[in-house]
């Protein structure tokens, strides 16, 4: 067995029965075939998911790396390699002048990983900014390109997390962005800056600072992000609980559902600082679960139900984790470990 506390963001104390850092498309595929009987999983930072228990077989660490570019007169368009660090490449591409990824900063994790969740901040989605995602068959090699819509992306969801889930590898993501830049301003401090002169490295240097002041550093807290997904609910829903809780944020959505934000209904419970064992909410923002005493796994998934269950009796939502659970065979379902 093998240490993986290392390899995951919230530093649980878990091992796998080997850990093999990846380099290439080629060698990927050699170690998943020679490991052909054995689970398996494809690891990036290991920002977004959570051990329950050690894993009953082989972690391949994305370590392949390398970014192309080239332009023409609408686009810049970027080939980048799955294990490249995710917030390196947008810090990358606003020094550059490759405007379109600046709120996305501090979004942890690799390239590889930002389609399966279709990650997403103030305004601005994965999708936004796809123009292909490559996709490895590992049972027969085949390399298959995606193209955005091909992709089905939902909020924090994609055809990766379904069709595409098992026996495949992101090796590579095709970002394209427009040179005539149009600046995302419509979420939290971004609004307060002005449209007309403002610059990608202002919104990027804002977002940095916002969220270096929200979210605890995995490097110093073991957490995974945000923990849960901002619910959605329909009219009706909403319309009860607004005249409740007039304040409370949302954010309507094209089919006339309504999104609510999950930090503010955690907070409104009362639950920041709440600690189940070594595992507790985040004091200065609820959506984060930490790793604050040597916590179990048991420990954070304990936390995660009672905040859900707290939310479901206050404002009757079901919260949904963001976070992906692995038991000792592979991926399982998430909410339903919490329910």
């Amino acid at each position: 067995m093998q240490n993986l506390q290392p390899f995951h963001t919230f530093a649980l104390p878990v091992q796998a029965q080997a850990i093999v850092e990846i380099q290439s498309d080629s060698q990927l595929l050699q170690v998943w075939q020679a490991y052909a009987d054995q689970a398996k999983l494809l690891l990036g930072q290991g920002s977004n998911v959570l051990f329950l228990e050690d894993f009953n077989g082989i972690v391949l660490l994305n370590r392949i790396i390398g970014i192309h570019y080239r332009e023409d007169g609408q686009f810049h368009y970027l080939h980048v390699n799955g294990g490249e660090n995710w917030h390196n490449l947008v810090t990358f591409c606003v020094e550059q002048g490759y405007n379109g990824l600046e709120n996305l900063a501090l979004i942890p994790g690799c390239a590889g990983t930002a389609p399966i969740q279709n990650i997403g901040a103030y305004g601005v989605e994965f999708q936004d900014v796809c123009d292909y995602v490559d996709v490895l068959d590992l049972k027969c090699g085949q390399l298959t390109r995606l193209t955005a819509e091909q992709c089905a992306f939902g909020y924090r969801d994609s055809i990766f997390k379904h069709q595409y889930r098992d026996h495949y590898a992101i090796v590579a993501v095709g970002l394209k962005l427009a040179r005539h830049w149009q600046p995302q301003l419509q979420y939290g401090s971004l609004a307060a800056l002005d449209p007309q002169t403002v610059t990608a490295q202002q919104i990027y240097n804002e977002v940095c600072r916002v969220r270096r002041s929200k979210l605890p550093d995995p490097g110093n807290i073991g957490n995974a992000g945000s923990f849960f997904k901002n619910p959605v609910v329909d009219q009706a829903h909403y319309q009860r609980l607004i005249s409740q809780y007039p304040t409370m944020p949302a954010f309507p959505q094209p089919d006339g559902s309504v999104k609510l934000a999950a930090g503010w209904l955690i907070d409104r419970c009362g639950l920041k600082g709440c600690q189940i064992g070594g595992a507790a909410v985040h004091r200065q923002q609820a959506l984060v679960l930490i790793n604050q005493e040597q916590a179990t796994p048991q420990d954070v998934v304990a936390l995660a139900r009672h905040v859900r269950l707290q939310v479901l009796q206050r404002f009757n939502v079901a919260l949904q984790p963001e976070v992906r659970f692995f038991n000792a065979d592979g991926e399982i379902d998430s909410e339903q470990a919490i329910s």
